[in-house]
Parts: structure tokens; C-alpha cells; sequence
């Protein structure tokens, strides 16, 4: 089977979706890798690196000709679309539920597409996660990007001068970019605080050192190992509660999103006036709308003495690793999906059944 592996084409996108490491595994175990040319060079992999372990370095249209299997992190395009076969495999985060024309027109080419991000949020398919994989390092870099931006530092400082407080940092939503925001935080120093629409997430943000702040005693449940939309009347006190610890913050990070919809907004903009003159906002979830109601994408504004940064490419600013991590979930998912290098298509298996989308021009979700 040959698999052919795309450089990405989304403006100001870093990484790649194969590693060299990772392309050395595949090559032991009998695939046959085409890599596009300087597809990893952005992540620091050179065309060498890929040679070096067994890949084939070719031109794009070269990869598309002949491949069984086309792999990539972004959306196929309608560029690409224009080069895919009947019969290929696709595999990429497809963003299904919010891209019901991109189904169609794969599903016109004849194609099959697997979706990485509709992994089901099960034990057996961690390994294979990629939302998992790239919030944990969107929840990293948001810390440290809310760190260079602040005008004050993290940590509790006893100077000659006088001592300085540790600074306030609160994050929304207790997820993997959530918890991972929390743990370094608090290693850089901070009083950290945190809120989650589900209770069952008190616990792991105590764990690592937050103060979770409750709305009561009930709260909301999880669906499919992803927090739901809140009711209109949960998300009401939700916000009374936090307040508080909102207008006190140094630092906000935003992790709310509620697949294939539109981000909850968390934040309006009469919440924004009254914090701090300084505060930053890091919004996670701009690319979907945002929780900060005055959030724009890949933008940083200021309103009302509030830097507030629309952050969609955290993970591409550390693109080695999130390129590593990423090759790895897409690894492991070829190895549950083959076996002897073919596919065994095992419709009813729950991670198969979940991530395909597309079976040779048939759209089996929408």
C-alpha cells in the first residue's frame, strides 16, 4: 500500500502530519511512503530526514497519482479535491458536522474519508486522539503566550524592593487544553482558578492545583467525553460565579468548544469592561466564534484596557512537536485499521465506524 503524505496548504499552518520517526515505523512495517517535497520542512524536517528512513520525496501531483492512502492535518481543499481519484482514501481532519459541503464533494469524487477529529472519546482510541493530542500544547503555549503579553510576572518574587504577588490566572473549561493550561500555570507560579460547566472536572483541576470554582451542586454531565451546550439558566449563574474571579484575573484562558457548533460565548463584552486595566484574554476558541464575545480570529484587540488574542494556531507554533505527536495518533490509527498492509474494514468497530465519514462516494455521516 503506498500512502502518500501532503504538505499543508493552510496559510500559517507549521507542521506535517507524517514525522520522520514516524515514517520510519510505517516503512518497517511494509507501507510504501511518498512524502511531498519540503512537506516537513516548516516543521524542521528536512527532505533528507524522510529519505534517509526508506520515504520517497516526490511532487504533489506525483503523490496524488499514485497513492492509495492520502494523508494530511487540514481539510482537503477544492484544490485538492481536483486531483483525488475514485477508489483513494483520505485521511485528515474533516470538521464533518460543520462542513456538510466538503462531505459532498468528496463524496462526488468517488472517494473514502476517515475524519481524525470524530475519534470517539474511548479508552482504546487515547492513542489515536488528535484533538487530545494538540490541546494539550494549545493549552502550554496559551500560558506562555498570556505571559509574554502580560505587564506583570507569575510568581510570588521577595525583593530587596518589596515582594511581589503572584499573578491571577483563570481558565474556562476543564479539558485537555484546559488542565494542561492549569499545570503550567501553576508551575510558573500562578494563583489559578478554573471553571467547568461539568462537576466531574472538580477534582482533576484540584489535582493540579486550581481552585475550582462551583456554580452548585448539580451541574452539567459530559457527552461522549465532550461537555454539551449548558441550558440557558446553568450558563446564567455559571457566569454570576465566576465574575468575581474574572474581574481579579491577570490572565483568561478560554477552552470552551461544543463539536461541530458554534463556541458558547463566555465573556461579553460588558464583562470585559470591568476587568482589570492590563488583563489579557487567550480565546481557544476563536476559530469556532469564540467565547469572548469581542474576540476576532488570529487577531489580538484591545478593548476596554483588555488585550484579548483570538489564538486558532496554537500547536503550530510548537510545529515539531505537535508534528510528532499528531504522526504518532495517525500511526497508531492506520495500525487499528489494517492488517497485512490492507485495510480490514471492520464497519461495526466502534473507532472505524466513528471516524468514516465518506465509503466510496457514500456519505455514511452527516
Amino acid at each position: 500500500m503506498k500512502i502518500g503524505v501532503l504538505k499543508e496548504t493552510q496559510k500559517g499552518e507549521n507542521r506535517v502530519a507524517i514525522s520522520p520517526n514516524i515514517a520510519k515505523l510505517l516503512v518497517s512495517k511494509g507501507f510504501e511512503l511518498l512524502v511531498e517535497e519540503n512537506a516537513g520542512m516548516a516543521s524542521s524536517f528536512k527532505n533528507s530526514d524522510y529519505d534517509s528512513v526508506g520515504a520517497s520525496i516526490k511532487n504533489r501531483d506525483v503523490i496524488f497519482k499514485e497513492s492509495n492512502v492520502l494523508i494530511k492535518i487540514n481539510p482537503f481543499t477544492e484544490e485538492d479535491l481536483k486531483l483525488v481519484q475514485k477508489g483513494q482514501i483520505l485521511m485528515s481532519q474533516l470538521y464533518y458536522l460543520s462542513n456538510p459541503e466538503l462531505i459532498k464533494a468528496i463524496a462526488e469524487t468517488g472517494a473514502t474519508a476517515f475524519s481524525m477529529d470524530a475519534m470517539p472519546r474511548i479508552s482504546r482510541a487515547q492513542d489515536m486522539d488528535v484533538l487530545s493530542s494538540q490541546s494539550n500544547l494549545a493549552g502550554y503555549k496559551a500560558v506562555i503566550v498570556g505571559a509574554n503579553e502580560m505587564t506583570r510576572i507569575f510568581p510570588l518574587m521577595m525583593t530587596a524592593a518589596g515582594t511581589i504577588i503572584p499573578s491571577k490566572v483563570l481558565i474556562y473549561g476543564i479539558g485537555v487544553a484546559g488542565l494542561q493550561a492549569i499545570a503550567t500555570a501553576k508551575r510558573l507560579g500562578a494563583v489559578v482558578m478554573a471553571t467547568d460547566i461539568r462537576t466531574e472536572t472538580k477534582e482533576q483541576a484540584e489535582s493540579l492545583g486550581a481552585k475550582f470554582i462551583s456554580v452548585d451542586n448539580t451541574g452539567e454531565q459530559s457527552e461522549g467525553g465532550y461537555a454539551k451546550e449548558a441550558s440557558e439558566d446553568y450558563a446564567r449563574r455559571q457566569k454570576e460565579a465566576v465574575n468575581k474571579s474574572l474581574f481579579e484575573a491577570d490572565l483568561v484562558i478560554t477552552t470552551a468548544m461544543v463539536p461541530g457548533r458554534k463556541a458558547p460565548v463566555l465573556i461579553t463584552e460588558e464583562q470585559v469592561k470591568q476587568m482589570k486595566n492590563g488583563a489579557v484574554i487567550i480565546d481557544l476558541a476563536a476559530a469556532q466564534g469564540g467565547n469572548v464575545e469581542v474576540s476576532e480570529m488570529d487577531k489580538t484587540v484591545v478593548k476596554h484596557g483588555v488585550k484579548i488574542i483570538g489564538s486558532t494556531m496554537a500547536p503550530v507554533s510548537v510545529s515539531t512537536n505537535a508534528s510528532e505527536l499528531y504522526a504518532k495518533n495517525m500511526y497508531n490509527f492506520l495500525m487499528h485499521l489494517t492488517e497485512n498492509n490492507q485495510f480490514k474494514w471492520e464497519l461495526e468497530e466502534e473507532i472505524t465506524d466513528g471516524t468514516l465519514i465518506v465509503q466510496e462516494g457514500k456519505i455514511r455521516k452527516n
